[in-house]
């Protein structure tokens, strides 16, 4: 089983969402001074990657993802000095850097959308998607993932341009070759200054149907259409992602990650399949809606199975519980109440576990959870505001549509990091741009550095023992057959070693059948070592434990 490039077998990535990370002059908004200042936190770690959410220069309508100069540096986020001195810096410390790369679309304020937008002939006309008025209105019904419709009408051109999220979003024309290759002179600038890798936002639209037919799903209550199977995967967005990787990735071994929308396992291997030469490992995007209402561990267990029988021949895996679109990782899969640092332990030891590159998202390493802001107006994400003005016109109370807000909004993920127990939680002197969770008193990095048995150093002992077994680094995985749906018996081997894991996703204990612990397996990891680590056959509720068999067992 070999991936394109060996080195990603021995990553850990830890992704920054800036604006949330570590504020460094009292402005409220997380930086690049600010993430310089907390390297070492990563280094303690044992972090040797970060991804880096957006910090090119950006109005910010959504977060960064809205890309107006992608060769400057949001001036919020600081100068292009100080993304130097961060590269340098972290370099420096053996930790590569990965820049999240937004290429669907770009800003409206872009000054390539500025000139295409002026008239039908000028050097730039072709850069977005234009189509004239259908009757008077817009080109067909398709929806824009934000609400209403996924066209604005500019009157100097007399054309309506395309675009799937946000008005202020609209989509790059693919099919121009001038523009393909001013991404490519521009990704190739950043390589040239250091950037070791990119994870590439929602990829999997790039190339659209010429026809813009109508959309045959369901209106949504404002009469619009998703479109997303109408422009998600299709045959020229592969061939787009391949000469990016002829042009790009491969000659310069840069690290490679898709986001992809992938309706199952054999469409997410088309964007990873090492044969394909497209991308080193893909992140699928699931709206959270629907990870909320369909998840279950069985779901889990089957997906895990899937996605390695798919790739274990001829590609890899990124493994993740949690990044910045999703819900925290302890909120939705575990119990952030009673059994909060339990369960964050036993999905950080079960992501740990598998075969592939593990993604640590900022705060996880504490069990960082979910907030509930008390107010739609409390929510930045345009998704959860869109979702609560969605449910207002089906009938719903505003109390239903806050509720449904607060479940599914990115905002749960971007809340400033909690490092400490003073005001703000060490986030900032001033006022942070997004409320702070108000558990920080009790869930901070401080306290927890303190404490030899926080979710803390659970992380750090993983990522140390991931870094010295080549069986979690380089070996097989074997899922054992058990009748609970709740219990996850895993099983990593090469000819160096082999060890077991055993997870249990319930509030419930659960015995493990004799069968499957040898006599002789070591406990080396458990997920109740406050209470004294592992116990016998009957796991505790979200009890989690990683043993070791000697050499040559």
């Amino acid at each position: 089983m070999e991936a394109k490039k060996d080195w990603i077998k021995d990553l850990v990535i830890y992704q920054i969402y800036p604006r949330s990370f570590q504020d460094s002059n009292g402005d409220g908004i997380g930086d690049i001074p600010g993430i310089i200042s907390r390297l070492d936190h990563l280094s303690d770690l044992g972090i040797n990657a970060v991804w880096l959410s957006p910090v090119y220069r950006s109005p910010n309508d959504d977060n960064g993802y809205d890309i107006s100069d992608y060769q400057q540096i949001m001036e919020e986020f600081g100068s292009m000095q100080d993304w130097d001195q961060l590269c340098l810096q972290c370099h420096q410390r053996g930790i590569r850097v990965i820049m999240d790369l937004v290429v669907n679309h770009s800003s409206d304020e872009h000054p390539w959308f500025e000139m295409s937008k002026s008239s039908r002939s000028n050097e730039k006309s072709d850069y977005y998607i234009w189509r004239n008025p259908k009757d008077g209105k817009e080109p067909n019904n398709w929806a824009s993932v934000f609400g209403g419709s996924a066209w604005e009408y500019v009157p100097q051109r007399g054309q309506y341009y395309y675009h799937l999220f946000s008005k202020k979003q609209p989509d790059l024309n693919w099919a121009s070759p001038q523009l393909r290759e001013e991404i490519f002179s521009m990704m190739e600038w950043w390589v040239k200054k250091g950037v070791d890798g990119f994870r590439v936002d929602a990829i999997s639209y790039l190339d659209k149907p010429l026809d813009f037919p109508d959309s045959p799903a369901p209106p949504m209550p404002d009469g619009y259409s998703p479109s997303g199977c109408l422009v998600n995967g299709r045959p020229g967005t592969h061939g787009y992602i391949r000469e990016m990787n002829r042009r790009i990735f491969s000659p310069f071994n840069i690290l490679t990650v898709g986001e992809v929308a992938a309706a199952d396992t054999e469409e997410l291997t088309r964007y990873v399949a090492t044969g394909r030469e497209e991308f080193d490992m893909a992140i699928p995007f699931v709206p959270p809606v629907v990870e909320i209402n369909e998840w279950s561990p069985g779901k889990l267990r089957e997906e895990i199975a899937r996605s390695y029988d798919a790739l274990k021949q001829d590609g890899w895996w990124a493994r993740f519980f949690s990044n910045h679109d999703k819900p925290r990782q302890v909120s939705l899969y575990g119990n952030d109440q009673e059994y909060w640092e339990i369960s964050a332990k036993m999905l950080a030891m079960l992501l740990h576990f598998l075969p592939g590159t593990p993604f640590v998202y900022q705060g996880e390493e504490i069990g960082m959870t979910n907030i509930s802001f008390s107010s739609i107006e409390d929510y930045n994400d345009p998704d959860a505001k869109n979702t609560y003005r969605q449910m207002l016109l089906t009938g719903a109370s505003p109390e239903e549509a806050l509720k449904q807000a607060q479940m599914v909004s990115r905002d749960n993920a971007r809340t400033p990091m909690q490092w400490d127990s003073t005001p703000n939680a060490g986030f900032t002197t001033g006022t942070p741009w997004l409320g702070v969770n108000p558990n920080y008193r009790h869930i901070n990095v401080q306290s927890q550095k303190q404490d030899p048995f926080s979710i803390y150093h659970c992380y750090k002992s993983l990522i140390a023992l991931r870094k010295t077994s080549p069986a979690l680094s380089r070996g097989d995985l074997e899922i054992l057959e058990v009748p609970e749906d709740t219990l996850f018996v895993l099983k990593r081997s090469c000819p160096e070693e082999t060890l077991f894991s055993f997870h249990n996703f319930s509030e419930h204990p659960v015995k493990i059948p004799a069968s499957l612990i040898p006599d002789t397996a070591q406990p080396l990891l458990s997920s109740y070592d406050r209470q004294g680590g592992y116990r016998g056959d009957i796991l505790r509720p979200y009890e989690s434990v990683i043993f070791r068999l000697p050499a040559g067992e």
